[in-house]
């Protein structure tokens, strides 16, 4: 029989609990434990908890104090909590001793993706940030394709996180949501990793190239306030609010490669869901809004109807398809993007391995928040991106030998 991992969950908020029933329960079948659940919110651990001893036939540990879960004999943690408690409650972990799997969000400082990869230089603990998007199907096979040389040299990536979430964040106080909050109070690109995941990848960051700087521009904030306006109940106390996070974040980062990449955030505004994932490249360009790519040597007939291109993507699957979605069968949340890069963490803390997304890329992603920020605040002035590595980029590999590596 082969082990399980033996994991705790810290936060069983909305993400957590539909993780939980859509793709860590079924891992318990044969990869995973869930020994423990943590929330300060009680119903919501003894949700998850109820949830948990129904599938698996024992009670976890449930309680409201996250050191508990650190304090037992389990080998990782999984830790899905607000933005704000993210960073410190990994470092803590680590220093536990226990094998990390961090959901995503942005930092509130520098120092403290400093002190997330400082810690694991001093114990050796590894930490994996849970960026889904870098499995999805076309991510990866964009990724896949660049491997192969059809892009040429890759020049300029764009991606975005375009969610209308105006309904979430205005009821976020009735449903103890942590956004309102943050748009109440921050002006940044505060959920920069779907998009940067992915691109970071194609351009290897923190892999022989790296991110320098980056500016950051945020447009008004009047979405709120209109949605707010026309509204009913107890969100309409925040009907005439001043929130402070811009309706559309531009951030611009420029790489050591000369590449450069655009990220977008733009959630108060009516529209329909993209993540706006774009690679340009001297032979080639995908986009994802329109699920089409432009070959160079193919669709120059194209040039001025790009509608004769729209979801041509599918015509390329069979030559360039990544051997993780070959024969891939999706179940649970995000088109199985959730099921893949938790099995990417399963296998490695089982492993005992470095994961595929490392403290390295964590710290370099998390911290664009902190740093949009900044340059939002002083007049969208440039700002200095650190290299987490500390000069190793020029040299390290990913690795490669695991199944879930995203290197090339």
């Amino acid at each position: 029989m082969n082990r399980k991992l033996r994991t705790g969950l810290i936060g069983m908020g909305c993400r957590g609990i539909s993780l939980l029933h859509d793709t860590l329960l079924p891992m318990t079948e044969d990869r995973l434990e869930i020994a423990a659940v943590c929330d300060v919110y009680e119903d919501r651990r003894e949700k998850a908890a109820k949830l948990v001893e129904e599938t698996c036939g024992y009670r976890p540990f449930a309680t409201g104090d996250y050191r508990e879960i650190l304090g037992m004999d389990i080998d990782a943690v999984i830790i899905m909590s607000s933005w704000r408690s993210h960073l410190d409650m990994a470092v803590q972990a680590m220093k536990a001793g226990k094998y990390v799997g961090l959901e995503v969000g942005g930092a509130y400082s520098v120092e403290e993706c400093w002190r997330l990869v400082h810690t694991y230089e001093e114990t050796g603990v590894p930490c994996m940030l849970l960026e889904n998007c870098c499995y999805g199907k076309r991510e990866l096979m964009v990724l896949n394709m660049v491997k192969q040389g059809v892009f040429g040299d890759v020049v300029y990536c764009e991606g975005g996180y375009h969610h209308d979430l105006r309904n979430e964040i205005a009821g976020g106080e009735v449903n103890r949501h942590y956004r309102l909050q943050e748009y109440l109070h921050r002006n940044c690109e505060n959920y920069p990793t779907h998009e940067l995941g992915p691109i970071a990848k194609v351009l290897k960051i923190n892999n022989g190239n790296r991110m320098l700087s980056l500016t950051s521009t945020a447009s008004c904030a009047k979405g709120m306030h209109a949605y707010l306006q026309k509204q009913t109940g107890p969100v309409t106390k925040y009907a005439d609010a001043a929130f402070a996070q811009g309706d559309v974040v531009n951030t611009v980062i420029r790489c050591a490669g000369g590449e450069t990449i655009c990220l977008t955030l733009d959630t108060t505004l009516p529209r329909a869901y993209s993540r706006g994932f774009t690679v340009r490249g001297t032979a080639a360009a995908y986009f994802e809004d329109i699920d089409a790519f432009f070959l160079d040597q193919v669709h120059r007939k194209y040039e001025f109807n790009a509608r004769g291109l729209w979801g041509n993507a599918a015509e390329y699957e069979d030559e360039y398809m990544h051997p993780l979605w070959r024969g891939f069968e999706p179940k649970g949340g995000h088109d199985g993007m959730d099921e893949m890069v938790y099995s990417a963490f399963v296998d490695a803390a089982l492993a005992g391995v470095q994961p595929p997304i490392d403290v390295y890329d964590t710290a370099a992603w998390m911290c664009i928040t902190a740093l949009s920020e900044a340059s939002i605040s002083t007049g969208s002035m440039p700002v200095a991106i650190p290299d987490f590595t500390s000069g190793r980029w020029v040299q390290r590999q990913d690795i490669a030998e695991q199944k879930y590596a995203l290197h090339f």
